[in-house]
Parts: structure tokens; C-alpha cells; sequence
């Protein structure tokens, strides 16, 4: 298990654009770049190209329409991803680390939102490989895309796709990977079912997953309890587990992997003004307009208490234990 503080981690339990030019993504040219892109020889057979027919659109649309991200898309959630981004680089790169080199090789990160890990990904494969970002969200499409030009990620592209029907080809990449979705959407294994598709024999899938068992604040406070407990009932209300962090292992062993490792992580007591600090808060207010509409708390009570957990996180007497974090990746069967 990982425990990492704010300043250090240890490698133990811590506490603590596309490189092809303008990709078109639909009309005539769509096709031939797929082919093109896509035919590459796995013992001697071929990956197909991306399926895009109408009823493969059809069915992501439809799941996308009665699905919902427990957090939400607010411009806030946003910037918060992209500061998750920053503070989770060292777990990413000692995840990717687990599966060996990259270099050329065919990579996948579902849910990338405006970010993932999008840029650490694309430096491991090199310019001969190919990352491939997924993501159901309009507005994070478009972030995460600008992302790729600004960065300058020459052999990245940015796909607008659901993860449990992503309409890429099975059996054909080297690394699938996912970073905190499976607890915040229903159906998680659905999310694990097509990443365990989309990998060849022999190849990899990591996810870094969350488990809300074990964050709390000392002292304890009332604003605090009363947000998590109205955050627990939301969630049950959605069919969202906040607690699959503890079923990642076995999820990625009944999906079909083999030689599945975990390694848990947690972080504690990070100094005012570090972002997970707050990340309770923050969570509360992406979900506070749903919260209200769901009868579960007043918006004066609401209010009231945010405000309270905001003063009580910034204190500097206060300590603050983040929720488990679980990283778990197997192998595809040859």
C-alpha cells in the first residue's frame, strides 16, 4: 500500500492534434485515414478499422443520454481534473511503469476528460506509437483535444465515444487504461468488460480506481458528516458505487485477466491550499443544484454547511485523510 504525504511518496503503501495531420473524424476522408492508421499487423491479421456505422452511433448516443458522471461538467469539474492531472503524474508514471516499455506501441485511456494522462502516455509510446483518448463529454472533447495541439502531442488523438462502446477495435491494443470513472458512473463493469475487448492477447489493462472507504477529518466536524452522508445517498439513489476501489481486483479477474496485481494508495494531511485537501468540498459544490432538485437537502442547508466544511478544511489544525485509492492492472490471456 502507497501513504503519501503532500511532499514525499514512497514506492510502497504511501500514505501521505494527432501526429498524422488533421484527423478527420467523419464525411469521405474518415475511412481511408482509419485504414490507413489502423493497419498494422498483429500476428498476421489486421486491426479493423474504428466501427462507425449508425447503429454503433446510435447506441453510444442512447448511453450517453441516460447515463450521468456523478460529479457533473461544470467548468469547475473541469479545472479540477486538470489539477488531478498534475497532482496524480508520479502514480500514473509508476502504473505505466508495471507494463513495461511502450515504446510503439497502441495505447487507449478511457474517460480522459480535458486531460487524463494524455501527455505521459504519449512520451512512453514515442513517435511510432499511437494514444488514443476516449471521452463521452462534449465540452472535455474539446479541452482535451486543444490539450494535444497545445502540448504539441504529434502521435495522440481524441475520440468523442462512450467507454463501455468506444466503437474501436477488439483485440487490438497494447495498454488499455482508465483513471477514477468507474466510481462515479453506474455499471462499472461494463467500463472494465470493453477495456479487457479492446486489449490484445498478451496486452495490458491498468485502471487507478477510488474507494471512499477511510476519508475522513480530524477533528471531526458536523458539516463534514452530514455532506458525505447526503453525497452516499445521492450516489445509492444513481446505482453508483463509491466503494469500487475494494472491487477492482476481482472485477478485472471476472472480466477474464490473468497475473492481476494491486497496490493500494492513500494521502493524509496535506497543508492548506493543496486541492485534495478540499475535494469533499469540491464535490459537494458540483453536486449541489442535483442534491437540492433530489430532496435531499435544502439549499439554505446546504449552503450553511458548505460554507462550515470550507472553513473547517483550510484550517491548519485540521487534518485531512483522503479516500483509498486502489491501482490494479492484468494481462489478456494469450
Amino acid at each position: 500500500m502507497v501513504c503519501q504525504t503532500a511532499q514525499q511518496a514512497t514506492p510502497n503503501l504511501t500514505i501521505a492534434g494527432s501526429r498524422h495531420g488533421d484527423v478527420p473524424r467523419s464525411g469521405p476522408d474518415a475511412p481511408a485515414f482509419w485504414a490507413r492508421h489502423f493497419d498494422i499487423s498483429r500476428n498476421g491479421s489486421k486491426l479493423d478499422r474504428p466501427r462507425r456505422g449508425p447503429d454503433q452511433r446510435g447506441k453510444s448516443a442512447s448511453m450517453i443520454l441516460e447515463d450521468q458522471y456523478f460529479l457533473g461538467y461544470r467548468s469547475a469539474e473541469h479545472e479540477r481534473l486538470r489539477e488531478q492531472a498534475e497532482d496524480f503524474q508520479s502514480e500514473a508514471a509508476w502504473l505505466f511503469d508495471q507494463v513495461g516499455p511502450l515504446d510503439g506501441k497502441t495505447v487507449v485511456e478511457l474517460g480522459v476528460g480535458p486531460r487524463g494522462c494524455l501527455d505521459e502516455l504519449s512520451r512512453r509510446v514515442g513517435p511510432d506509437g499511437t494514444v488514443i483518448g476516449v471521452e463521452r463529454e462534449a465540452e472535455s472533447v474539446e479541452l482535451a483535444r486543444k490539450f494535444v495541439v497545445d502540448r504539441t502531442l504529434d502521435n495522440v488523438d481524441v475520440r468523442h465515444g462512450d467507454a463501455r462502446a468506444t466503437g474501436l477495435p477488439g483485440n487490438s491494443f497494447d495498454l488499455v487504461t482508465e483513471r477514477l470513472i468507474l466510481h462515479n458512473v453506474p455499471r462499472p463493469e461494463e467500463i472494465v468488460a470493453e477495456a479487457v475487448r479492446l486489449a490484445r492477447p498478451g496486452g495490458w489493462v491498468a485502471f487507478h480506481e477510488g474507494d471512499r472507504v477511510g476519508q475522513v477529518c480530524d477533528p471531526p466536524a458536523e458539516s463534514w458528516t452530514r455532506l458525505m452522508d447526503v453525497l452516499k445517498q445521492y450516489a445509492d439513489r444513481n446505482t453508483i458505487d463509491l466503494f469500487v476501489g475494494r472491487r477492482l481486483p476481482g472485477l478485472l479477474r471476472r472480466a477474464g485477466l490473468v497475473d492481476v496485481q494491486v497496490r493500494p494508495v492513500v494521502y493524509i494531511d496535506h497543508e492548506p491550499g493543496h486541492p485534495r485537501r478540499v475535494v469533499l468540498a469540491d464535490f459537494a459544490e458540483n453536486l449541489r443544484d442535483r442534491l437540492i432538485a433530489s430532496e435531499l437537502i435544502t439549499r439554505e442547508e446546504f449552503d450553511d454547511l458548505h460554507a462550515a466544511l470550507r472553513r473547517h478544511l483550510v484550517d491548519p489544525g485540521t487534518t485531512v485523510i483522503s479516500h483509498l485509492y486502489v491501482q490494479a492492472w492484468g494481462r489478456k490471456p494469450e
